[in-house]
């Protein structure tokens, strides 16, 4: 597991670079004064080709997962240290090359999709981090044979999880479409998201984790 997780921080490291180095292009381009709101909309065929790029890497970051563990919980687990790294590293590489951001509470545009998420960038890089962590306690125990078992309860917490921290990301979704300046986060709905995944995460891997026994396996 040791090479696995060295291989996939390393890969995504590298990823969470050309994601920085895409983004130091296109601001050399659409805001050669530095990056602000409102946001510069580009023409629709760039528009559109960003949106594309940002589903490539979603489908990038889930090969290198795929390719990391066998099972299911495990490939979910590297995709969460994948995307976690990757976030974290793309923001260090802007702060290195640009000196940007100014600081954890400016404002970001933080994906596209399914719509403009943004939020300062404290909030993204907790998520990060928190999905670096929890990532690597669902490799390790999935490396170790051990198996979850969530209830119908742990799944709707982590859909309910989700919802909330898809809901405070895409808080000015309308907003910014329509070149309006972001000034409100919704810490209280972030907040609520992320308590809610964390107290499912540990519900589910905290404890009550079970053998995974194979077909082979004389038990």
């Amino acid at each position: 597991m040791r090479m696995k997780l060295v291989w996939l921080t390393l890969f995504a490291a590298a990823f969470g670079y050309l994601e920085a180095a895409v983004v130091v292009y296109l601001r050399a381009i659409y805001y050669p004064d530095g990056f602000s709101f409102p946001l510069l909309l580009a023409a629709d065929r760039i528009a559109a080709v960003e949106v594309g790029r940002e589903l490539a890497t979603l489908i990038m970051l889930l090969g290198a997962a795929f390719l990391a563990a066998r099972r299911p919980w495990g490939r979910f687990g590297a995709f969460a240290i994948a995307f976690g790294i990757w976030d974290l590293v793309y923001y260090l590489v802007l702060k290195l090359v640009l000196d940007w951001p100014a600081s954890l509470g400016t404002w970001d545009v933080l994906f596209l999709l399914p719509g403009i998420w943004t939020g300062p960038v404290w909030s993204a890089a907790v998520v990060a981090v928190l999905l670096v962590i929890c990532g690597t306690r669902m490799m390790a125990a999935d490396a170790a044979g051990l198996r979850p078992r969530p209830g119908r309860l742990d799944w709707l917490g982590a859909l309910a999880g989700l919802v909330l921290l898809l809901a405070a990301f895409l808080w000015n979704h309308s907003l910014v479409l329509h070149g309006g300046v972001p000034v409100v986060f919704p810490t209280w709905l972030w907040l609520a998201g992320v308590a809610v995944s964390l107290v499912t995460f540990l519900r589910v891997f905290g404890r009550g984790l079970e053998p995974q026994h194979h077909p082979l396996s004389p038990v």
